[in-house]
């Protein structure tokens, strides 16, 4: 009479497979979390209205959008320990680990920049007429 319980070989490839599922499982979850977390990082959020001043620190730009007139000046004063830059579409900081930098913002629109060190490091300044 043949034996019901299944063989040592089939019992290995049952295990093998489900664990090659939670794997699978595990690193698709890990990788929808990593998305969501970069999502949110690059997305500056909705712009701080009369701010001027943005401070350059390790990691991040604060506020990292900002909405100011036509004819502001805007200042980011480096508040960290790392080197950091801010280099947009028509202006760019050098590398510095402390002191500010400011540019003029003449005509309206939205000018994204970022630090060029660190990928994450995004802000816009959003200039209204």
């Amino acid at each position: 009479m043949p034996s019901l319980s299944p063989s040592p070989t089939g019992r290995r490839s049952r295990r093998l497979r489900l664990g090659l599922g939670l794997v699978l499982t595990l690193l698709f979850a890990l990788a929808a979390g990593t998305a969501l977390a970069l999502r949110a990082q690059l997305d500056p959020g909705p712009a701080a209205a009369g701010v001027s001043e943005v401070a350059v620190r390790d990691n991040e730009f604060a506020p990292a959008a900002i909405e100011v007139p036509a004819g502001t000046t805007v200042t980011w004063q480096w508040d960290g320990e790392e080197q950091h830059n801010v280099v947009g579409d028509g202006f760019a900081s050098p590398a510095q680990a402390a002191g500010e930098f400011a540019h003029t913002f003449a005509n309206p629109g939205t000018f994204a920049y970022q630090c060029t060190f660190h990928f994450l490091m995004r802000g816009e300044v959003v200039v209204t007429e």
